[in-house]
């Protein structure tokens, strides 16, 4: 009787119905994966998930502008602005922005009167105009380009850029340090960068 339902069984556990999918364990174990790495390596972590959402955001903008111009002649990718978006995403955002949030809630902890609005006045007024200058100086720097066209560059795009920035990153940053817990920080900022940098690949051209 019991060699009449053994091949019923051996196909009900191949069976996807009945046998524990894999796929649903994957998630768990990227994330099990990342916090690991997050408390091991944290600077190191957080400055290679910004260096891969940096160039994902400016492959995101060259799809778009490739979409849009559809009627036009074909254009190839240019590889060159994607690693020039991951060079300034490792060395830059990962780490500095690492420090920043450790810095913002050592100068503002939760218990002081309003720190989330002190911490955001200090994110929207002083960090991010600086932060937006660095990126135009560092892109200008990689793409080999004299002090001219960086001068050119910021006339005609730092405010604009400066203007949307503080319309998109405001609310942002006010979920970020009043809600997200520090070591998420970085992340949680990298996924909305990625239409950010898809919109500062669109102006820097």
């Amino acid at each position: 009787m019991l060699g009449v339902f053994a091949p019923c069984a051996r196909v009900c556990a191949m069976s996807p119905v009945f046998s524990k999918p894999e796929s649903a364990a994957l998630p768990q174990k990227l994330l099990a994966r990342y916090l690991l790495l997050l408390r091991l390596y944290p600077v190191l972590t957080k400055a290679v998930s910004s260096a891969l959402l940096s160039a994902l955001g400016s492959l995101l903008a060259q799809i778009i502008e490739k979409s849009r111009k559809k009627k036009g002649p074909s254009k190839s990718f240019d590889l060159g602005e994607p690693l020039r978006f991951a060079t300034y995403g490792f060395l830059f955002t990962g780490p500095l922005s690492h420090y920043f949030y450790l810095y913002l809630d050592q100068l503002f902890p939760p218990d002081v009167p309003f720190s989330t609005v002190k911490r955001l006045l200090l994110d929207r007024v002083v960090v991010a105009p600086a932060f937006l200058l660095l990126f135009f100086y560092v892109m200008n720097l990689l793409e080999g380009k004299d002090t001219s066209a960086l001068m050119k560059r910021i006339h005609s795009g730092y405010w604009p850029a400066l203007k949307m920035n503080w319309k998109m990153w405001t609310p942002v940053q006010f979920i970020n340090v009043k809600y997200v817990p520090v070591q998420f920080r970085v992340l949680f900022g990298n996924l909305v960068a990625l239409v950010w940098f898809a919109y500062l690949a669109s102006v820097k051209k």
